[in-house]
C-alpha cells in the first residue's frame, strides 16, 4: 500500500514531534461495515505513530468495543480520540475528530497531539478561570467541511 505521508511530510512531523513532553495515544474507532475512509485514517494514524516512540495508536471496532466507544462518548466510525497515556492509563481529554483529519485538519491534529503531550491547553489565567466558574456542562464542537 502506498504511503500517505511523504518523506517531506515525514520531516516536518519529526520535527514538531520533537516537542513532545509526555506520552499521547490516539484511539481511532472504526468499522467493518459503511466506514468510509477507516482504513486511510489508520494507515494515517499508523504513519504518524512510526514517527515518534511517544504517540502509540489502538484501533478499537465501534460495534465490537461498543463499551470503549461509549466511555469516550463515539458514536461514529472513524472516530480519533486524542488521549494522555500515563502509564497502562489513557485519559481522555475531550479532543475527537470525526473523519480523516486530512488537508487543514492535518496540521491541527498535530498541533492537538502537542498540546495533550504537554498535558496544557494553552489556555489564559483569566479563561482558565472563567471556565471554573460554569455551572452546567458544555458541550463544543467544531465542524469543518473540506473546501
Amino acid at each position: 500500500m502506498e504511503k500517505l505521508l511523504n518523506e517531506q511530510v515525514i520531516s516536518q512531523v519529526k520535527q514538531a514531534f520533537a516537542q513532545m513532553k509526555e506520552p499521547v495515544q490516539m484511539l481511532l474507532f472504526a468499522s467493518r461495515e459503511n466506514c468510509e475512509y477507516c482504513a486511510e485514517t489508520r494507515q494515517l494514524l499508523e504513519e504518524l505513530a512510526a514517527v515518534d516512540e511517544k504517540l502509540g495508536v489502538t484501533v478499537y471496532d465501534l460495534q465490537d468495543n461498543a463499551d470503549v466507544a461509549a466511555q469516550f462518548n463515539v458514536d461514529k466510525a472513524p472516530t480519533i480520540v486524542i488521549a494522555a497515556k500515563d502509564g497502562e492509563q489513557v485519559v481522555n481529554y475531550g479532543i475527537q475528530y470525526a473523519g480523516i483529519p486530512s488537508g487543514h485538519e492535518f496540521g491541527v491534529l498535530i498541533n492537538d497531539i502537542l498540546l495533550v503531550s504537554g498535558r496544557d491547553s494553552g489556555l489564559s489565567e483569566a479563561v482558565r478561570d472563567f471556565l471554573k466558574h460554569l455551572e452546567k456542562p458544555l458541550h463544543l464542537q467544531v465542524f469543518v467541511t473540506p473546501t
